[in-house]
């Protein structure tokens, strides 16, 4: 938890899938907030957290059943106010005496909900006429309200849509104000936050840099830091972070392991050695790293042995400078809530290659982790405030692994390089036609089919190549960018063209939902 400078809220996390883009809402209107699993949040926390705000978050689960999750009893006396969403609100039912049914009423996508009296909690609301688009999720429903409760708004499926006990503060609603389909939901959750809680959003990106930077120099004191960058904005910010806090006490390093776009390795280098002056030591083991990946199809051995290999050489790098005390990391706020899940424990498998659980034994080196608070646009904001350009911190995301995501199967230098010029013709393309900062992520994926083509007078028998878009808001829900069909069919006669080895290339139109945007 972070220190008590701020007013913040406490998001209790039931499990649902967008809990994430609770406080993302929260965060864009100046809130600091933490999500904590359900069973973490006593009466001992919350006298140590001391939020101003509790929000009980959407869950998988039916309350009736055995074993549900349920909040504390102290959430409810501790004397603030309280907004249950969707499971939310029927936890609170629940518990508070009301009563829960399922099976008879079901309500999933967009629904419509009426005012039914007027409520400080409704401020920006209903303003374009009576009804109020909203995005509903729901098996079970609320059959009774507790005692105390009343209606505000109501839907065809949902009558109890928004209830209130404006005495105890405490309110929920059935559907999802934090997602976007919910025209309004951010204008809602801050009628909680500043409103009925009374919160003033005193969190900020300046605040956040300066309080950082006090952070960092009082963690590391003398000590040498050794930051492995992946040539990707986290690590990038988190170096320009550090490097304000302690200056040459750290040292970057940079491992070219073959797998990084075009000129991504010398970008990376210049930006460092020549802008910030950080020493920075480059390190070519792009032998080592196809060496060990030959022959391996498994994508997760692949990322295992990346991992492994990153960290060999981080801590070789470290003897030769003549050892380091701290190891610096881009973790991000959805890698640290990610590893650990309100209803099932560490997430091995999804964030096996990030080191949120700590670092090999064998290595003497603690962790310094300053963005480990921030999600990816926040980490743009800080980036920006660190004064890096925006060209650099509204690239595209790169996964660590780089490449070697992108090329399911067997990994070679050839199909690296392959894939390497295909990609950059696609993103120097997405630039030309001015569409770059539309689009979250996008990157081109050798697939491991190759089909027989005639070019000219020679029949081929080379690799397809898909191309993916996506534009998000938040990174953890994803839908295709409508590229025109004019466009596609250029890049894609650019790289049958220029590219060898690749004879056709194919468009992927998947959504993603909440969750990995990669590939794999």
């Amino acid at each position: 938890m972070t220190d008590q400078r701020h007013e913040r809220a406490l998001i209790v996390d039931f499990g649902s899938q967008v809990t994430q883009l609770i406080a993302r809402r929260l965060r864009e209107s100046g809130v600091y907030c933490e999500i904590h699993p359900f069973n973490k949040v006593d009466a001992a926390f919350l006298e140590a957290y001391a939020p101003k705000a509790i929000i009980l978050s959407g869950g998988p689960s039916s309350v009736y059943w055995d074993g549900a999750p349920m909040a504390d009893e102290a959430i409810y006396t501790a004397g603030v106010p309280v907004l249950g969403i969707c499971y939310g609100q029927q936890v609170m039912m629940q518990q508070l005496g009301g009563r829960i049914e399922g099976g008879t009423s079901r309500e999933f996508g967009r629904a419509y909900i009426e005012k039914i009296v007027e409520d400080p909690f409704l401020d920006g609301l209903f303003h374009s006429g009576d009804h109020e688009q909203v995005w509903m999720s729901h098996g079970d429903h609320v059959a009774e309200m507790a005692s105390g409760f009343g209606v505000i708004a109501k839907s065809p499926g949902a009558p109890y849509a928004i209830i209130a006990d404006p005495e105890r503060r405490f309110y929920a609603t059935q559907f999802h104000p934090e997602v976007v389909h919910t025209t309004h939901g951010r204008q809602l959750l801050r009628n909680f936050t500043h409103g009925v809680a009374g919160l003033k959003g005193d969190w900020t990106m300046a605040a956040y840099r300066a309080e950082a930077v006090e952070k960092i120099r009082q963690q590391v004191g003398k000590g040498r830091v050794i930051c492995g960058l992946s040539g990707g904005v986290d690590s990038s910010v988190a170096a320009v972070l550090i490097h304000e806090a302690i200056g040459d006490q750290l040292t970057c390093v940079y491992v070219d392991h073959g797998l990084m776009r075009a000129g991504e390795s010398e970008q990376v280098v210049s930006l460092f050695r020549e802008h910030y002056n950080i020493p920075l030591v480059h390190v070519d083991a792009s032998d080592l790293f196809l060496g060990q990946l030959a022959g391996v199809t498994d994508p997760e051995r692949k990322r295992k042995i990346i991992g492994g290999l990153f960290i060999d050489v981080f801590d070789e790098e470290a003897k030769k400078i003549g050892g380091a005390d701290f190891l610096a990391q881009g973790t991000l706020y959805p890698d640290v809530i990610e590893s650990v899940s309100a209803l099932g424990g560490p997430s091995v498998t999804i964030k096996s290659h990030h080191n949120v659980g700590g670092l090999p034994d064998r290595m003497k080196m603690k962790l310094v982790e300053p963005l480990r608070e921030l999600f990816k646009d926040e980490v743009r904001a800080l980036g920006r405030e660190l004064g890096l350009t925006d060209a650099f911190v509204d690239r595209h995301p790169f996964p660590g692994p780089g490449l070697a995501i992108r090329i399911p199967g067997e990994i070679t230098r050839e199909k690296a390089d392959t894939l390497r010029k295909a990609d950059a013709i696609y993103i120097e393309e997405i630039r030309k036609a001015g569409l770059y900062n539309e689009i979250w992520q996008a990157f081109s994926v050798l697939l491991p089919v190759n089909t027989v083509g005639v070019m000219g007078d020679e029949r081929t028998y080379e690799a397809v190549l898909a191309l993916r878009a996506v534009t998000s808001t938040d990174g953890m829900t994803a839908d295709y960018y409508p590229f025109e069909h004019s466009f596609l069919g250029r890049v894609a006669t650019r790289i049958i063209n220029e590219v060898k080895g690749v004879n056709r290339v194919v468009y992927d139109v998947t959504s993603k939902p909440p969750g990995t945007i990669e590939w794999e």
